[in-house]
């Protein structure tokens, strides 16, 4: 009985999961979720960019690494949420890079290397990590310096909806640190 009542609500869950969208990226051969927004590009961060520009999106940088256990409750818990899921597709140009990877990458100043040394450079030391740019990044500068905003780790569905809307709205360049606007958020968004 036990077996069969496990298995209903093993059943019941994974449909209601499936009814509301909230599924998680699968596993790519890496070992890193794959979400339908990310995109699969060359990996030269200048023509991402130019890309994302043009397509009037911000870009992103997420570095993960296989078996992280935060890049896996941000996958299955916070970027599954509707909102988030959405904003991310229409509003950012996602790129992956493996923290530990062998895949050679062109950071912003033309310095080509191996994902896993382009982290070194950038300083990351943990994942995830999000990197977000602004729509011009000088030619003499790397991503870590060129970034206007880096989350490091994983937050919550309201730290990192909201984030999300502060670098949309430009808020790195407002007198009101994220902090403040992400308390002041909250406090609108605690009933939904």
């Amino acid at each position: 009985m036990r077996h069969v009542f496990l298995g209903l609500s093993a059943l019941i869950t994974a449909t209601c999961i499936t009814a509301t969208g909230l599924t998680a990226a699968e596993l790519g051969d890496d070992g890193l979720h794959k979400a339908p927004w990310m995109r699969d590009t060359f990996k030269d961060l200048g023509e991402d960019l130019a890309e994302a520009n043009a397509e009037g999106k911000r870009l992103m940088i997420l570095i993960e690494q296989r078996g992280c256990i935060y890049c896996k409750k941000m996958h299955e818990e916070v970027f599954v949420v509707p909102e988030i899921a959405q904003t991310l597709e229409d509003h950012f140009f996602v790129v992956q890079i493996n923290m530990f990877g062998d895949v050679e990458v062109t950071d912003f100043d033309g310095t080509v290397l191996a994902e896993k040394d382009l982290v070194k450079r950038w300083g990351a030391l943990f994942t995830p990590n999000l990197y977000f740019f602004p729509e011009a990044v000088a030619p003499d500068q790397t991503g870590a310096e060129a970034a206007v905003v880096t989350m490091p780790g994983a937050f919550g569905r309201w730290t990192t909806l909201n984030l999300l809307h502060w670098v949309l709205e430009q808020g790195y360049v407002s007198d009101e640190p994220f902090q403040k606007y992400h308390a002041r958020k909250f406090e609108q968004q605690k009933g939904q």
